[in-house]
């Protein structure tokens, strides 16, 4: 991502995720479902609730139907499903950066 002029901050523990948007709240997650720590849909209700406009992208190693919509309803803007194609995943970005830019 860094390569593509991305300016990125990555964490490996749910609650590392969550303290770095509290004190750094960024335009875009990118959030697995699975992460130590915490579920990934529960790590993206507390987000919704820190910023409901920080957009986020899930990815998941399975396309697991009940997962995805409750992804949905929880406020995900999009999901991939892994492995993940750079290019699909760099089209969704600039599709949650507009979405969020717009909603400003």
């Amino acid at each position: 991502m860094r390569l593509r002029d991305y300016d990125i901050k990555a964490v490996s523990q749910a609650e590392d995720a969550l303290s770095s948007v509290r004190s750094d709240p960024p335009d875009i997650v990118i959030l697995d479902f699975r992460m130590p720590g915490m579920d990934g849909i529960e790590v993206l209700k507390i987000i919704k609730q820190i910023d409901p406009s920080i957009e986020v992208i899930m990815l998941t190693g399975l396309a697991d139907t009940h997962s995805l919509e409750e992804g949905m309803k929880s406020g995900a803007f999009e999901f991939i499903v892994k492995p993940v194609d750079i290019g699909e995943l760099i089209t969704k970005i600039n599709k949650a950066k507009k979405k969020r830019n717009d909603e400003k």
